[in-house]
Parts: structure tokens; C-alpha cells; sequence
């Protein structure tokens, strides 16, 4: 069957969460954490009886077949000590490609349910990703999969143009995406990468987990806060992803958050009930102070105890926007987007905003001050673009710009592939700009889709 007759499949990997569905859907079929739970018995069957090539080859079979991913990774893990969790992706790079293979096996199959070969394929990588990755990416789509077509899009781009509501699109921007494992500030100027200017930073949204898990255990003395039984070692960073999700937000000042939730406890205070998973016994504990220290991270990396690291957030992207070419600096800084599931915290854009603000305000009035009235500085508008589909806006904008039919016709097809026997995946990247500007051409009104989502106050990863 044509493969241009049926939804291509979209699928964006992230660090922490994959998201997957069929082109023009307005939002992903699965959410899934990009995990993979292999039984470790079968590989160690397998690497051990060297001496019975049957059972070794039967051991290997089975550890093809015995794994799971996703929310079925993470409870096969807890339910059974036989599996082992492997993150195939780590810090936005595809770290180990035997588990990412077997994970995309299971979400064309068994969570979306669909035949490879009758599909294009629509993935996503990080910006500055090296050329074998698309390589190996290209070569188990095209080869293991056998699918008719494949397009790599660059999922900072596609941000950029998801920020935007109406139908006009200049694309150039900054785009602040902090997913799970890695933060990555990247300018963008009439659709391109500035790749020179590209920041990253070391903390990310599992560093705020792992730094609410701290704070979780450890036993506080006031009445209010004590808790009664404390989180059990197993399920503590679960338990700690979920209050993030659920009960996070972005304050203001931090020592007035803290006066705050000392005179009025009971209006902020927030109680975790769950379940041990081994016994059965319910058990609570109270959620105060982790609810705005956890995305302070962010804003103050001291706090953190990573000495390595202490730069806020708000100062790496002005430093970003410093080193982009200085005819692109005032329309960089008044578009700044944010994307990835950290940036759902309440109140993250604002706040993010006005730190921002200051710092390019203060340094104005420098100039000001050393120039004296001889040279009239202009001021500089900043604005942080935040809307409600950011957490999945890179899977969203990389199917509309198939349903437009930009992607289809610059896809690299598995015919031209095999004629050209090489493994050379330059072609499944181009540039996005001309893609993005038929999606607008083509009046696709992202208000219309903005329609559809409540904005979760509270946000989530």
C-alpha cells in the first residue's frame, strides 16, 4: 500500500520521556519514559554456557524477547530483582543502541500497533548531534525496520515555530528546552542554528527530582513538617517525581516563600499518600518546602551542592544571546521559547523573565552611565514565549509539517538508500525553515490547537 495514504508515525525521544503518535494528531498517543527492562538472566545464560551452542543460543533468543519499556519497565523492575533498567538515552544522546532498538521495536509494535514498512518515519534528534548518530539512526529504520521513509528534524528548531499562536512566523529565537537530562539553550536566526552560541548546562529536570528526593529524606524537627513515616528507599524517587509533577511551582523571592509556609502552614502544605510496594502498608508524609526549592535549581544551582556548577539559568542564556551575532541580539531576546516538561512549573516564565530583565537592564543603564548623553541607548524588549502544548510541542510541529506534506517529499526513501549503498544520512537532515514556513502557509493557526488544552498550573515533566 502507498505509504503517502496512511499518518506517518512521529516519535520524539527524549532523555527522560518518549513521545509517540501518528501525523496530525494534536497530541502524542503514548507518553512513555524512555526505559528499558532487560532480564538479566538470559544475557548472563547466554555469555556463559559457551560450551552448549543450543542453550546459548536459546538464552539469546529468549533476552531478545523478555523486555519491557516504559511504566512496565519501571514496575517489572520493582516487582522482580531477574531485571535491570537501562536508559538508552542519556543527556539527549542515544547512549546505548541495543536497548534503543529494542525500545523503538516495542513502541511500533506493541504500543502503536502499526506495520513499518506501510509508514514513514518522522524522529528527532538534538541539536550539534554527531553524524554517526543520524547514521545509526538511518541504518536500523532503513534496514532493520525496512520503513519507506525517514526525516530527522532538529527538535530546537521546531520548538521555536511551536511557540508560536498566530500565523505569523519570523523563526528566529531562543529556544530554552529543559528536559529531563540535559538543558540546552539554542539561538536560532531565520530557522538556523547558531551552533557556536549553543549553551548547555549540567542540571536539568532529573537533577530537580533527585534534589526533592534529598530534601524528602531528610527528617525535619518542626511539628509541622515532621513526617510520620518516611518514604520507602525503593519507591523514593518515584515518589519524588510525582510531587514535582503535581506540586511544584516557581516562586518569586525564596526567603519570602519561607516566611510564607512558616505562618500559614496548613494553606501550603501539601500530604503524600502511598502504598509500599512490598508490604502493602500505607504511609504519608507532608510536602512543604520542596514544593519552590525544587525549581530554584534552576535559578540557583548553589543550593544544589554541585560545586562544579553555579551558574543560574537566566545568566547562560544571556550569555547565549551575547555571543550570537550582534544584528540578531534584539530579536533573540524577544522571543525566547521554552520547551521541555521542566518548563511547565507555575510561574517559570515569568520569573525566568524578570531575572532576565534585570540583567539586561542593568547593563543598559552601564552604558548609559559610560556613555554619558553623548550615545541614546535604546532599550531592549525581552519576552518569554510560554503556551500550553510546550511539553510535547516538538512532536506536535514535526507531524503538522507532514500533514502540510513538506517532509514526505524530502524524506530519505529506502530505495534511494539501497541504490546509493552508503551510509551517508546527510539527506534525512535539511533545513527546516522552508517546512515550517508551509505549515503557516498552509493556515494551520496554532490557536485553534491552544484551544483544545487546559493549562496544567501545576505543570509536569
Amino acid at each position: 500500500m502507498d505509504p503517502t495514504s496512511r499518518p506517518a508515525v512521529v516519535i520524539d525521544n527524549g532523555t527522560g520521556y518518549t513521545k509517540m503518535g501518528f501525523a496530525g494528531n494534536v497530541e502524542p498517543c503514548f507518553i512513555q519514559p524512555t526505559v528499558v527492562a532487560i532480564n538479566e538472566s538470559f544475557l548472563n545464560q547466554s555469555r556463559t554456557s559457551k560450551s552448549n551452542w543450543s542453550a546459548q543460543h536459546s538464552a539469546g533468543v529468549m533476552a531478545d524477547l523478555d523486555f519491557f519499556i516504559g511504566d512496565e519497565a519501571l514496575a517489572k523492575s520493582r516487582s522482580s530483582n531477574t531485571y535491570s533498567l537501562t536508559h538508552p538515552i542519556r543527556h539527549g544522546q542515544v547512549d546505548n543502541w541495543d536497548a534503543m532498538e529494542r525500545y523503538w521495536q516495542q513502541c511500533i509494535f506493541n504500543y502503536l500497533r502499526c506495520d513499518p514498512e506501510d509508514h514513514y518515519f518522522l524522529l528527532t534528534e538534538s541539536p550539534l548531534t554527531a553524524p554517526e548518530n543520524r547514521e545509526y539512526m538511518g541504518e536500523i529504520m532503513l534496514e532493520t525496520y525496512n520503513v519507506p521513509g525517514l526525516y530527522i528534524a532538529v527538535n530546537s528548531v521546531l520548538a521555536l515555530a511551536a511557540g508560536y499562536t498566530t500565523s505569523k512566523c519570523e523563526m528566529t529565537g531562543v529556544v530554552v528546552d529543559v528536559g529531563d537530562g540535559a538543558t540546552r539553550i539554542v539561538p536560532v536566526a531565520d530557522g538556523y542554528v547558531i551552533g557556536s552560541s549553543i549553551k548547555s548546562i549540567p542540571i536539568a529536570g532529573k537533577d530537580v527530582t533527585l534534589f526533592i528526593q534529598q530534601l524528602m529524606r531528610q527528617y525535619k524537627g518542626s511539628t509541622v513538617l515532621e513526617r510520620g513515616e518516611k518514604v520507602p528507599p525503593e519507591d523514593s524517587f518515584e515518589v519524588a517525581r510525582k510531587v514535582k509533577e503535581r506540586y511544584c511551582y516557581t516562586c518569586s523571592d525564596i526567603v519570602m516563600e519561607f516566611n510564607k509556609h512558616d505562618k500559614e502552614p496548613s494553606k501550603y502544605i501539601k500530604q503524600w499518600r502511598g502504598i509500599r510496594p512490598k508490604t502493602g502498608t500505607p504511609y504519608s508524609c507532608n510536602i512543604g518546602y520542596e514544593r519552590f526549592l525544587g525549581p530554584e535549581v534552576l535559578f540557583s544551582p548553589e543550593i544544589y551542592g554541585n560545586s562544579d556548577f553555579t551558574t543560574p539559568l537566566p545568566v547562560v542564556i544571556d550569555k547565549c544571546i551575547r555571543s550570537a551575532p550582534i544584528d540578531t541580539r534584539r530579536a533573540l531576546y524577544k522571543n525566547i521559547v521554552l520547551s521541555g516538561g521542566s518548563t511547565m512549573f507555575k510561574d517559570f516564565h515569568r520569573r525566568l523573565q524578570r531575572d532576565l530583565k534585570k540583567i539586561v537592564d542593568a547593563r543598559v543603564l552601564a552604558s548609559y552611565a559610560r556613555h554619558g548623553r553623548e550615545v541614546k541607548v535604546q532599550p531592549v524588549e525581552v519576552n518569554v514565549v510560554s503556551h500550553p502544548i510546550q511539553r510535547f510541542a516538538v512532536w506536535l510541529l514535526n507531524g503538522i509539517k507532514f500533514v502540510v506534506g513538506q517532509c514526505s517529499c524530502n524524506a530519505l526513501s529506502s530505495i534511494s538508500y539501497k541504490k546509493q549503498n552508503t551510509r551517508n544520512m546527510e539527506q534525512a537532515f535539511v533545513a527546516q525553515i522552508p517546512y515550517l514556513r508551509g505549515c503557516i502557509e498552509a493556515n494551520l493557526s496554532f490557536q485553534v490547537i491552544n484551544e483544545e488544552f487546559s493549562y496544567d498550573a501545576q505543570g509536569g515533566e
